[in-house]
């Protein structure tokens, strides 16, 4: 019957489906690639953000921190929220509410998918969960399309000729072979069915998405009941939709079975009718009603014309086939239930929980001579054979008549199983056991590896041939062999033996009825102790498992749990309920099924039953479940017991508690696996779990690199404990049959292994890992690397390149290279960040040098090397080193190991392909990732500064043309003085050899600024000063300009004029306000602001004498300010009847630019007179009592202010149609003059001898110069671009560019008498300045 899906029913299938996306990160990155390619995605932007989201969740999923765990998440769906709707994002979205445990809003996400590309999703990306989910709801459709297939087929019946072997394709007592009834149709019958496919496909993903959202309202809703109707099916090209609801509605009321398959196909095979159901009261008509049917390739109807035999198969024999065995099995069953209610009404209850076991079976002891299964008979469920192939004899030893798990081969050339064969001397033989040859030796050779390898390839091909055991089996399947093959034969002992077996089972049988019959509690309990007895003593061939293993029995035993107080009656019951679990799975699928066993096991166990332990384990509880029951302090106490106080079981306690360890430290939740890691390492048992290391169970010893790993991980301390104790041998055995996931645990803690705070230790632990083992090392680690996934291969290339390196650098070595190359690959892997990070990580560890805790000490070293050893923020990290690595220091012999480690390894990787390293390291520094671009950073840093101590090969080019300009980067502009102290150390190489120096040479502004900065940290920057200074001819080549302030002044327009003297600087505004600030040194603040003038401050200007200071403006007036210590002050006001554009002061004289053409001159009486009529000027400088003019002509004229005379310096240019070419600003230095105009002539900057009139130069400037500065040394051009050129005045080269970073122009510029300070003012009203240093 068709009923309503409940929320929980929904949510259980929703999680599973994406609990098994999550842990599976092939499958997950798989259906992520698919939906991407299939959901055919235009937007850019989008498929930024998706991409970007993707990452973030991988990122995600890999990390242990919880926070950034928590951040990456979050920043993902706030970049999946905005985009619009596609199966992508919903996709995604549904990761990460699972992640975050919001299961509702994950299905609905989920559904979503459904909803949106129905046949994308129930196809390619959730195909089980659309069978699980969806089929149910769809059965009207599959029946409506079978109905119209039917239609289809004989519609053309009455044409379709029959066959010679007398049957028709339409005859319903047949069925045929697809391509047969393909081959018969007529074109317009598969022309029919391939639109019916067509039409099939669109109606299903009609109604997917009807129940997708059907679905989503009962979330919503959340409820069970009927307040949310069951949707109903919607049909394409439906003749009746009331027969279509009719029919639907008959499907909600009739029990209709779930099929496996989701599919349905109009063109399919019919020969499998017959469908087996759980219940017998199916008819014979629903036994044979069509099932879901296989899809026919559509190339069969290309050949409709073929002709082939029709098989044949009478439906009518088969129902009848399937009418006589329902017949033949109803007796059967019924006699059974009789037989069941009869021995129900013989057993009196006597205990609440003993009546429960004696009601489900009464066993009959009466007669001893009985097989001792037939009375269990109703319990063993032998599942049918499946057709499993038999292994080839020689893989299979003829002692134990197993497949060989370690072959050994003799010296008579036989195979047998290695611990049957020792079982076979210690027995005190010293023959072959088939040959019957005498053996010269008994101690037995290495494992046939061969031969080991060829069964792993033959499980490989048929791996449902042969069982895999559980991990129970595979330790014990050896005894169970033992107890079969030691059967009575025929030799004269074996009456004896066999009276000895039915006294034995005479006595089991007893033991057994009073065990789960008896009322006396005492009774039950001496049964299990002679159960036990017989148990140990079962070495005549007695099948003791099977007579106990029954549920009944089992039952009887966990009663005992339940009420017995004796210590040894209960540890005999545990001894024997995990002995039978270890090999038959049946008997723990018995004790799981009441959770009330499992926690009376439980409390057993942390009431210090240490045997209780195995079968905890054997019951394969829930990591939750381990967790909550608290049973930590009791696991450990397990490792404190002698052995000789435990009983000897086939799985050992200590075995136990270490895969239990692993599994709870295998807990998803970091906080829990962090605690009890730490619980572990100071319960001191570290070395226990290290002895794991020999047994013989590979599992266990996978266990045990589990734990051993994460405690290491905790607290890197443990490592130097572990690493003395531990056996590499045993571990690269397990290395071989592991899966991925445990080869790349062992890879991990072989590598933090090896980074101890001793080179000589590290060296000798690769040494036993390269040299130990039946095989080798490095070849089975190369294989493995080709193989494994990106995030695990930068692991495996830094150990196998270590591995390689114990002996002193080949030519050529194929794992070095192969290592190499992996490393660069995945440190340019930008689709994988954190594959990246660990293989800059990765190098960075090379380098050898390690704290107690095993963290890396490369970049404090580096630290150390550049003489970074003051007082600083971090400078505690440099005392570690000491205090860490003293005996280092003091230890020659460990010095000097490490250093030669360190130049051999670092040989290896910057002579890779030239350099190709730098290449990569490069790239991985301007990565946004905080993490990687800092790992990138150290390894390049190490590895330059390596190559001032290797031999040079040419590497150093290549590493200064990768790395130069980002070392210089860094030492600029980085916030962290530590990062510039190594980038400084880096650079220091470079300036070892002349083409680094030269190279340097571009950047040597940057380089001394940083050096003079670093200056007070290390010495090495002063060395590197004097270096840089001396390689310069000039001191103009290494001036500096830092920005001490920028005002805004907007409120007071343009800043028309600026002027310093002293230590003030004078500032002129178009609102005609005048602004004193004070500079001392880096600080400038403004101390004075007034307005006197009624327009702009066009000009200023200070006396001679440097007491006064004038200002003059468009209002026509000249003031005099008195100059004081803080304040200026107006004492006189002169009326020069005219707007003053420029003004200039010599000898009591005003020197201006008035309105018009010409220069007037007035003295402070008040008299005044026009110089140089016939020009308009533009700027002017007095010197000497003499006043040189710029004009809008380009010319420049010299007038003598006594007599004003007028001689020209540069004859101006008659315009016609071309432009303007003004003299825009003047300078006077000595006997040389500076004229600023514009390029027409190609000369911006010209400069002319004041006494011959003649020019002596010039500088060539890209945009016009408007203002002008000079120093002793230097030349302030302010171009049109608002930009400052600086020059050196004397070599006349341009040294450095100033960008104000405004879109005004420069107005002004001036520099003070110290020549310390360089202050502007712009357009838009700001006033800049800088320190010259």
């Amino acid at each position: 019957m068709i009923t309503a899906t409940t929320s929980s029913q929904i949510l259980r299938h929703t999680t599973s489906f994406l609990s098994e996306v999550l842990s599976h990160s092939e499958l997950r990155r798989r259906l992520i690639s698919t939906l991407l390619r299939r959901s055919s995605i235009s937007n850019q932007i989008t498929l930024k953000h998706l991409n970007l989201a993707a990452d973030t969740l991988d990122n995600a999923i890999s990390v242990s921190s919880l926070t950034i765990r928590s951040s990456s998440l979050t920043l993902a769906e706030k970049l999946l929220l905005p985009l619009p709707q596609n199966p992508i994002s919903s996709f995604l979205l549904s990761l990460i509410y699972t992640i975050n445990k919001r299961q509702v809003e994950a299905a609905l996400s989920l559904l979503q998918v459904f909803y949106l590309n129905p046949s994308l999703a129930r196809s390619e990306i959730a195909p089980v969960l659309y069978e699980q989910l969806f089929s149910l709801h769809l059965l009207p459709v599959f029946r409506s399309f079978d109905e119209q297939r039917a239609k289809i087929l004989p519609s053309t019946s009455e044409n379709s000729a029959r066959y010679p072997d007398g049957y028709s394709i339409l005859d319903e007592s047949v069925v045929l072979p697809p391509t047969k009834l393909l081959s018969r149709m007529t074109n317009d019958q598969a022309s029919k069915l391939r639109e019916l496919e067509r039409d099939y496909e669109e109606t299903i993903d009609d109604n997917c998405r009807i129940v997708a959202e059907y679905f989503k309202e009962v979330l919503v809703s959340n409820t069970s009941d009927s307040s949310v109707s069951l949707p109903l099916s919607v049909l394409k090209n439906s003749g009746d939709d009331a027969e279509m609801k009719q029919s639907q509605q008959e499907m909600v009321q009739t029990d209709i079975p779930l099929f496996k398959n989701g599919r349905y196909n109009p063109i399919w095979t019919e020969t499998e009718t017959s469908i087996e159901f759980s219940s017998s009261s199916f008819s014979a008509k629903c036994l044979n009603a069509p099932f879901y049917p296989q899809r026919v390739s559509p190339k069969i109807l290309k050949h409709q014309e073929s002709s082939k035999e029709l098989s044949v198969t009478s439906r009518s024999d088969m129902d009848a086939e399937t009418e006589s065995s329902e017949d033949e099995n109803m007796p059967r069953y019924s006699s059974e239930f009789e037989a069941e209610t009869k021995e129900k009404d013989t057993v009196v209850p006597l205990e609440p929980r003993r009546s429960q076991i004696q009601e489900s079976m009464q066993i009959n002891f009466a007669e001893p001579g009985g097989s001792p299964d037939y009375i269990m008979a109703d319990y063993d469920h032998q599942p049918p054979g499946n057709g499993k192939c038999t292994p080839p004899k020689d893989f299979v030893c003829p002692i134990t008549s197993n497949l060989f798990d370690d072959p050994v081969t003799l010296e008579t050339g036989q195979t047998y199983e290695r611990k049957a064969i020792e079982e076979w001397f210690n027995w005190g033989n010293s023959t072959c056991p088939i040959t019957r040859q005498k053996l010269q030796n008994t101690q037995l050779p290495k494992t046939n590896y061969v031969l080991k390898r060829l069964i792993a390839g033959w499980k490989e091909q048929n791996p449902n041939s042969i069982p895999s055991p559980s991990p129970s089996e595979s330790l014990h399947a050896e005894a169970e062999v033992a107890i079969k093959s030691a059967t009575p034969s025929t030799s004269p002992s074996s009456v004896i033996t066999q009276a000895n077996v039915d006294g034995m089972i005479s006595e089991l049988r007893h033991a057994i009825n009073n065990l789960y019959l008896s009322e006396i509690l005492e009774e039950s309990e001496m049964a299990v102790l002679q159960i036990e007895q017989c148990w140990k003593e079962a070495n005549l061939g007695v099948d003791i498992q099977s007579m106990l293993s029954k549920p009944p029995i089992i039952n009887g035993f966990m009663e005992i749990l339940f009420n017995s107080v004796d210590p040894q009656v209960l540890q005999a019951t545990v001894f024997l309920l995990a002995e039978m679990g270890s090999r038959d799975n049946a008997v723990i699928q018995t004790l799981t099924r009441v959770d009330s066993d499992v926690e009376c096991i439980m409390a057993l166990f942390k009431k210090g039953l240490t045997e209780a332990v195995v079968l905890i384990y054997l019951l394969k509880p829930s990591t939750t479940t381990l967790a909550e029951m608290a049973i930590l302090e009791s696991l450990i106490t397990v490792f404190d017991k002698k052995e000789e106080d435990l009983l000897k079981m086939y799985i050992k306690p200590k075995s136990a508690a270490v895969l239990l360890l692993a599994q709870i430290l295998g807990n998803n939740e970091e906080r829990i696996a962090s605690s009890v890691a730490k619980t572990l390492i100071n319960g001191r048992v570290i070395g226990c779990i290290v002895g794991s290391f020999r047994a013989e169970w590979a599992e266990e010893r996978t266990a045990a690199v589990d734990i051993l790993l994460r405690c290491i991980q905790e607290d890197g301390t443990c490592r130097h404990l572990i690493a003395e104790k531990v056996e590499p041998s045993p571990i690269l055995e397990s290395f071989t049959g592991a899966n991925d996931a445990e080869r790349f645990k062992t890879i991990q803690f072989f590598s933090e292994l090896v980074k101890l705070n001793r080179r000589t230790f590290n060296e000798q632990i690769l040494h036993f890992i390269k040299e130990e083992g039946a095989f080798s090392t490095m070849h089975t680690f190369l294989v493995y690397m080709q193989t494994a996934l990106q995030d695990h291969c930068p692991v495996v290339a830094g150990l196998l390149l270590q591995l390689d390196l114990l002996a002193e650098p080949r030519k050529m070595s194929i794992y070095r290279e192969e290592s190499l190359d992996t490393l660069i690959s995945c440190l340019r892997n930008s689709d994988f960040p954190a594959v990246q990070v660990v293989a800059a990580e990765t190098i960075v560890s090379l380098q050898g040098r390690f704290n107690f805790a095993g963290k890396s000490l490369t970049r404090e070293v580096l630290l150390k090397r550049a003489g970074f050893n003051r007082n600083y923020k971090n400078l505690d990290q440099i005392d570690d080193i000491s205090h860490i690595s003293g005996e280092l220091e003091t230890n020659p012999e460990e010095e000097k190991a490490t250093d030669d480690w360190e130049r051999k390894i670092a040989s290896v990787l910057v002579g890779h392909e030239f350099g190709l390293l730098f290449e990569a390291l490069a790239e991985g520094l301007k990565s946004r990732s905080t993490q990687l671009s800092s790992a990138c950073f150290v390894s390049a840093t190490w590895l330059t500064y390596m190559l001032t101590v290797l031999p040079d090969t040419g590497i150093r080019g290549a590493a200064c043309v990768c790395m130069l300009k980002r070392f210089v980067s860094i030492l600029k502009s980085a916030k962290d003085t530590e990062d510039r102290i190594l980038s400084m150390l880096a650079l220091n190489t470079f300036l070892q050899y002349p083409d680094g120096l030269l190279d340097l040479a571009s950047y040597t502004k940057d380089v001394l600024k940083g050096l003079r900065e670093l200056k007070r940290f290390s010495p090495l920057a002063s060395e590197m000063l004097k270096v840089l200074v001396e390689e310069n001819e000039s001191k103009a080549g290494i001036w500096m300009h830092k920005e001490l302030i920028q005002v805004d002044c907007s409120e007071n327009g343009e800043v028309l004029s600026v002027i310093c003297h002293k230590d003030k600087i004078f500032s002129g505004h178009s609102d005609g306000t005048i602004k004193v600030w004070a500079v001392r040194g880096s600080l400038f603040h403004l101390i004075q602001e007034t307005q006197e003038h009624m327009k702009a401050v066009s000009s200023l200007a200070i006396s001679e004498s440097g007491d006064r200071l004038y200002s003059g403006s468009l209002d026509r007036s000249v003031k005099v300010w008195s100059i004081g210590k803080s304040v200026i002050q107006c004492v006189q006001v002169h009326d020069m009847k005219d707007q003053i554009h420029n003004f200039a002061v010599a000898n009591s004289k005003f020197c201006y630019i008035p309105q018009g053409n010409g220069v007037k001159v007035q003295s402070l009486n008040g008299e005044s007179r026009l110089l140089n009529s016939n020009k308009y000027v533009r700027c002017l400088v007095v010197l000497h009592k003499r006043l040189y003019c710029g004009c809008h002509d380009n010319s420049i004229q010299e007038i003598d202010l006594e007599t004003g005379t007028v001689s020209t310096i540069q004859s101006g240019s008659k315009r016609l149609l071309g432009k303007a070419n003004p003299v825009y600003a003047l300078q006077i230095r000595g006997e040389h003059m500076y004229a600023a105009s514009s390029s027409l002539d190609g000369a911006v900057i010209k400069i002319w001898n004041t006494s011959s009139y003649s020019m002596i130069g010039s500088l060539v400037i890209a945009s016009e110069v408007r203002t002008m500065a000079m120093s002793s040394e230097l030349i302030y051009l302010g171009c049109r671009g608002g930009a400052v050129e600086i020059w050196d005045r004397k070599k006349q080269d341009r040294i450095d560019t100033i960008r104000i970073g405004t879109n005004g122009k420069i107005a002004c510029m001036a520099v003070d008498g110290n020549e310390e300070t360089f202050v502007i003012g712009t357009s838009d009203g700001r006033i800049q300045a800088w320190g010259i240093n």
